[in-house]
């Protein structure tokens, strides 16, 4: 029996050169253009946005183009299925055209694991992968079961084999895809990182903590631990400092690096993507786990690791030669699409009787005025001898100021904008030792040859 190790292949395979196979193999000028998420309703290159050509001439010279497709598409009229109790704050729903536009632009691999991939059930999923087969998008992170969510899918290009892997931190509980065993069958949805949280205190509060559980009567009492105290199975740990920890669950990392390790090995560039909102999307820092298992993916195999959630830009790392996002925020923010369904309209203290889909859609969206949430980059990157030599990063605005109906579709933002996206995203990619030049107004980093391959 052959024993995983971390990522790694297991000693005895070498006949087949599986270590040689986790480098970078692709042919010279190998570019990769990402972007966070995908939040359309509508065939946008059909609108009357003008500045949203110069952004689709980006999005088409790569060779492969990703984004984080964070909506279902179907056809309300002739949909079987329904909005589920459990969702992802919003009912994010496109029409089918939204498929063949999205390949227009120059999409050609997408990924599925987030918070929204069962706002409209097991039938909404299925649909929509019928929408993007349909359209020759390739796409992961959900399946019919935990094994073809987590496998790596696959995209064939003129100068390299390309493999995504797509799983998701933030999600809701019944999306999350499962295994069979034994006489029980598996269960669809998506490719799940689960994630212990814990509430960071200073010393002193967690004395007053233990008083709190100590009196409190619960059918689940915790283990003594001089360090933690669970209050109602909330998490409370002693640190420097107030705060938000998390502990990713050890089955599913050892499921995401085996199909990292996978996917590499069965292609010339793999990436790997990572849906979360931790701590918040009032946060423009990566939760405390990522930048460590951001590197094991790398190790495992992975030539880009892209973050995504937050809905606003996160630092950039360059390790060992290959680029990590933390986060690359909103692309679109188009969210055109109707019906909203009965639970967000409660949700959100509207009267379907009385309010329309947008006013509560507008209502969601009241914690995204910030211009944070407005503004980001395309990523562009391109690779000589196997190696990462440069990152040109596109800032891009969505248009908060517009009306309801024109606002969330990109384009290149102008000089000022420019300078301040850029100015931000250096300040965030320092702790990572990320030096960005500007040069007229486009983002630049230049990395040099690394021994490491």
């Amino acid at each position: 029996m052959i024993k995983e190790n971390d990522g790694h292949p297991p000693e005895g395979v070498g006949d087949y050169d599986l270590v040689g196979s986790l480098a970078t193999n692709v042919v010279e000028g190998f570019t990769m253009v990402a972007v966070g998420d995908l939040i359309v309703s509508r065939a946008v290159t059909k609108s009357q946005d003008s500045g949203f050509s110069d952004v689709v001439k980006i999005l088409r010279n790569a060779d492969v183009t990703f984004g984080n497709l964070e909506v279902n598409a179907f056809d309300i009229r002739s949909f079987s299925g329904y909005p589920q109790a459990e969702y992802g704050g919003a009912y994010h729903l496109s029409l089918p055209e939204v498929g063949p536009d999205l390949k227009a632009m120059g999409f050609n691999i997408v990924g599925r694991a987030n918070n929204h991939t069962l706002d409209w059930g097991l039938e909404g999923m299925r649909e929509t992968s019928w929408v993007l087969d349909a359209s020759d998008i390739v796409h992961a992170g959900t399946g019919e079961n935990l094994a073809q969510a987590g496998a790596a899918r696959f995209l064939e290009t003129a100068r390299g084999r390309v493999a995504l892997v797509s799983f998701a931190a933030t999600f809701a509980r019944m999306a999350r895809a499962g295994d069979p065993a034994g006489e029980a069958p598996g269960r669809p949805g998506l490719n799940a990182l689960r994630l212990a949280k814990s509430i960071v205190v200073p010393a002193d509060m967690l004395k007053n903590l233990r008083l709190i559980s100590a009196a409190l009567p619960t059918d689940f009492p915790a283990a003594e631990d001089p360090n933690k105290v669970v209050i109602d199975r909330i998490t409370y740990k002693t640190g420097d400092d107030f705060g938000y920890s998390f502990e990713p669950d050890a089955r599913d990392v050892a499921d995401i690096l085996r199909n990292v390790r996978r996917g590499k090995q069965f292609s010339d560039f793999c990436i790997v993507t990572n849906h979360g909102h931790e701590p918040g999307n009032w946060s423009d820092e990566p939760p405390d786990y990522e930048r460590s298992f951001a590197r094991r993916l790398i190790d495992a195999g992975a030539d880009a690791y892209i973050g995504h959630g937050p809905h606003q830009l996160r630092g950039i790392e360059i390790f060992k030669g290959r680029p990590i996002f933390y986060s690359l925020g909103n692309f679109f923010m188009d969210d055109l699409g109707t019906p909203a369904g009965a639970d967000m309209f409660g949700d959100y203290g509207k009267d379907p009787r009385i309010d329309t889909d947008a006013e509560v859609k507008v209502a969601e969206m009241a914690g995204y005025s910030n211009p944070v949430f407005w503004e980001s980059v395309i990523a562009a990157s391109r690779f000589e001898q196997d190696q990462l030599v440069e990152l040109r990063l596109y800032p891009i605005e969505l248009g908060s100021s517009r009306r309801f109906a024109n606002r969330g579709v990109p384009q290149l933002a102008n000089q000022e904008q420019a300078k301040t996206i850029l100015e931000r995203l250096q300040k965030l990619s320092e702790p990572f030792g990320t030096e960005i030049a500007m040069e007229n107004d486009v983002g630049v980093i230049r990395v040099r040859p690394s021994s490491v391959r």
